[in-house]
């Protein structure tokens, strides 16, 4: 008997000889490793505002109340559009802008994002430049920042050590004093007393220049080959800083008058329940604390195979992000309970937010400490750590999102294309390293990733859930994962998230306040620069929708933005095994009738996920056939 013959068409383009392909594009690159994607969505969420933001947040709401509307708003917000994210990205296998395929009308959503992306890129290496800065200061046999005396000291300079004599004494006034550590930061490494203002930013600062220079060259070398190296340096940088946390957690509780700190920072205060801007700070610290909207995790997951089990990933990350900030407010608030014993203040005179707490108040504590250099070191590479996966995520998410808008021209030369960006971004930044640079952080900072974002986010919602379809987003993941979402993920997608953002929105319009640093306020027209930072973000938006109006033929509502709104031809799964039902032969070039047919010759029969495929073909010919009758 003759070994039946398969016909070519039943062949998938992306085999070669008769064998069948790996389930990823592999020249647009994948994960190398299972836990590649799991480590850098990890590592990408958990950054510096877990560590400067969360546990003051904590302490000026309420304390251990504060984790009531915390993980409500987790439940509500910050699960959901994180599954949403992760679901688009892994379905289509496309970055940010290119996903937009699923409505191309709103395509302005993806250019608002790679804008906000690439402002907040520009401050937040400055940032890990900062730490770098220090982290060199600490490799020393005592800390800079240590005592008075230096040049850049002034007479209002007054060392912890004295304010202790001074207790045992004479009581100390130190209300018009400043700390060493204080005055190292300002006059030294920032040199602001060369500075006027925002509008007078003075001479760059070599030595952050350098600083800048080199957190770049890092960040480049880690993303040289895109996810396959950027994805084997967060197995460190994703996991390390857990370590030295637990370090410090270790070393802070068990330092005298540390719970005090602790008591302080967790002891409940549920009348704080009742405002509410509580709840508006515990939705914004998970929204900013995911970084749902950046685009880091579309991006990554869409270097996923396509039954990567994303739910689970979801849950694991979420709340490990959670608990992450939780523990680091442990190790914060136990050296700031050491550090108020010590100058005889109460914690909420030396508890700060921010670069103040990382760069002022927690070096200040160090010096208290015995091996001081080495506990700054380790706190500052932590911070280091923490900073580089995050950076990471904002620059794969801009190479990834322009590669795939050009991929015959740029994926080739993507090493190439990287640098450039780096540079270009490098440039930009180098205000940031000039004596009034902390002025344009500030106003970056402020306003880059601002009410920008959250429109960015709201729209993104209502477009998959309105304009595509819930049933047909719900489906989509049943294709991809075998199981729909179930009530709450739709409940929430559909009503709470969105109204929970356009809330914040609003919270965010209605209680406006303009930009300061300590005592300097910011001009006018400083203030009308960050704000039309975040309304260039949203303007992108309707820009969009004008030139996929007009690419379509025929009259403008008619055809233009009906045709705009619905999903381009080539929208769905990347490879042609994984596109069953309305998906099937809408790839260019696609030869083949039934991908099914590939997975049964690559698996030997039919699997779970083919079981799938079936189910959802029968669904939509069962809601055809309703349609029609």
């Amino acid at each position: 008997l003759t070994q039946p013959v398969t016909p070519d068409l039943l062949v998938s383009p992306s085999s070669q000889d008769g064998d069948l392909g790996s389930e990823c594009p592999e020249d647009r690159g994948n994960w190398t490793g299972r836990l590649d994607f799991l480590l850098s969505c990890i590592g990408y969420c958990v950054g510096l505002g877990n560590v400067w933001r969360f546990p003051y947040r904590a302490y000026t709401n309420g304390g251990g109340a504060f984790l009531v509307p915390y993980f409500i708003m987790l439940a509500i917000c910050g699960i959901p559009i994180f599954f949403m994210e992760l679901s688009l990205g892994q379905f289509s296998s496309l970055g940010p802008l290119a996903v937009w395929k699923i409505s191309p009308l709103f395509k302005g959503v993806g250019m608002g994002t790679i804008l906000i992306v690439s402002l907040v890129a520009i401050y937040y290496n400055m940032i890990i430049a900062y730490v770098l800065f220090y982290l060199f200061a600490s490799l020393t046999s005592d800390l800079p920042w240590q005592h008075c005396g230096n040049w850049w000291n002034t007479d209002l300079c007054l060392d912890h050590h004295v304010i202790k004599a001074g207790n045992n004494t004479l009581p100390v006034n130190i209300s018009n004093t400043v700390s060493p550590s204080e005055e190292y930061w300002s006059r030294y490494v920032l040199h602001i007393q060369g500075s006027s203002g925002i509008g007078d930013p003075g001479r760059i600062r070599w030595n952050l220049c350098l600083c800048l220079l080199l957190s770049w060259t890092i960040v480049y070398l880690c993303i040289l080959k895109g996810v396959k190296s950027s994805g084997k340096v967060v197995y460190f940088t994703a996991t390390f800083p857990y370590l030295i946390l637990v370090m410090l957690l270790i070393r802070g509780v068990t330092l005298e008058g540390a719970w005090k700190g602790i008591q302080f920072y967790l002891t409940p205060q549920f009348d704080h329940l009742l405002s509410s801007k509580v709840w508006i700070e515990a939705a914004l610290q998970i929204f900013y604390s995911l970084g749902v909207g950046f685009g880091g995790l579309l991006t990554f997951a869409s270097y996923n195979t396509f039954h990567q089990n994303i739910y689970r990933d979801t849950f694991i990350v979420t709340l490990g992000n959670a608990i992450t900030s939780i523990l680091a407010g442990f190790a914060i608030f136990s050296v700031l309970g050491y550090m108020s014993q010590e100058l005889g203040v109460p914690v909420n005179q030396v508890a700060k937010a921010g670069p103040g707490l990382a760069f002022v108040v927690y070096p200040q504590a160090m010096t208290m400490l015995p091996l001081s250099p080495f506990w700054s070191f380790l706190f500052f590479f932590m911070l280091l750590t923490l900073g580089l996966d995050s950076q990471f995520a904002f620059m794969e998410t801009i190479v990834t999102a322009v590669t795939d808008e050009f991929p015959y021209y740029l994926r080739p030369k993507k090493a190439s294309f990287s640098a450039v960006i780096c540079i270009a971004l490098f440039l930009m930044g180098l205000i940031l390293t000039t004596e009034g640079g902390m002025y344009w952080l500030v106003l970056l900072d402020d306003y880059s990733a601002g009410f920008g974002l959250m429109v960015v986010v709201i729209t993104t919602c209502l477009v998959v859930t309105r304009v595509y379809g819930m049933k047909r987003f719900c489906r989509d993941i049943h294709m991809m994962l075998g199981f729909k979402p179930g009530p709450y993920f739709r409940a929430c997608w559909m009503v709470l998230s969105p109204a929970t953002m356009m809330a914040l929105l609003v919270y965010n319009i209605v209680k406006y306040q303009p930009s300061e640093y300590g005592n300097y306020r910011f001009p006018t027209w400083a203030e009308v620069l960050g704000i039309l930072m975040g309304v260039l973000s949203c303007l992108m938006i309707p820009m969009g929708m004008v030139v996929a109006v007009l690419q379509e033929e025929g009259t403008l509502w008619e055809v233009g933005v009906q045709q705009a709104s619905r999903p381009a031809m080539d929208w769905g799964p990347s490879l042609e095994e994984n596109r069953t039902g309305m998906y099937v032969a809408s790839l260019a070039g696609s030869q083949s009738p039934k991908p099914l047919m590939v997975h049964m010759r690559k698996y030997g029969g039919i699997t779970s996920y083919e079981n799938t495929a079936i189910e959802v073909d029968r669904e939509m010919e069962e809601e055809d056939e309703e349609e029609s009758m």
